[in-house]
């Protein structure tokens, strides 16, 4: 199964080991789900995760979001973005997830944003815009 994650989903399993965006970075991790990542998608999380900010709020030190960002690269499914897709989401920057899924043929794009994915055009794509507590709840009735 591969699937597209949002930055905010990697940011929740970073500051807490409870729920199921962690969850979801664990099955990555053991490698029980596929990550699509694009070069956009991982300039985002590389972003976002060095935000003093999060560093503080999360308790983490700049070396262990690294290391995260440096393992779901390593353990990704890598894929190029040949053309943009602009299906007029509210958030610019919620397009290049939408290209990332598109591009690798995502089963699930799992975002806490549920609302700023359905209120573009985004019409007609395989992949289904799921949170992460129902992202998790399929994967265990087809896993456990």
């Amino acid at each position: 199964m591969i699937v597209t994650i949002d930055t905010n989903i990697l940011i929740s399993a970073l500051f807490s080991q409870n729920g199921a965006s962690h969850q979801i970075l664990r099955l990555v991790i053991d490698e029980k789900i596929k990550l699509a990542l694009s070069t956009q998608v991982l300039l985002e999380y590389d972003d976002v995760t060095r935000r003093v900010e999060i560093l503080e709020k999360a308790k983490l030190i700049k070396e262990q979001t690294e290391d995260t960002v440096d393992l779901l690269a390593l353990l990704a499914h890598k894929h190029e973005i040949y053309f943009r897709l602009r299906p007029n989401l509210r958030d610019e920057g919620d397009n290049l997830f939408v290209e990332c899924a598109f591009a690798s043929n995502s089963q699930y794009l799992i975002t806490s944003n549920i609302r700023d994915f359905n209120s573009g055009e985004l019409k007609g794509f395989k992949f289904e815009v799921v949170t992460p507590k129902q992202f998790y709840q399929i994967w265990r009735k087809d896993n456990e």
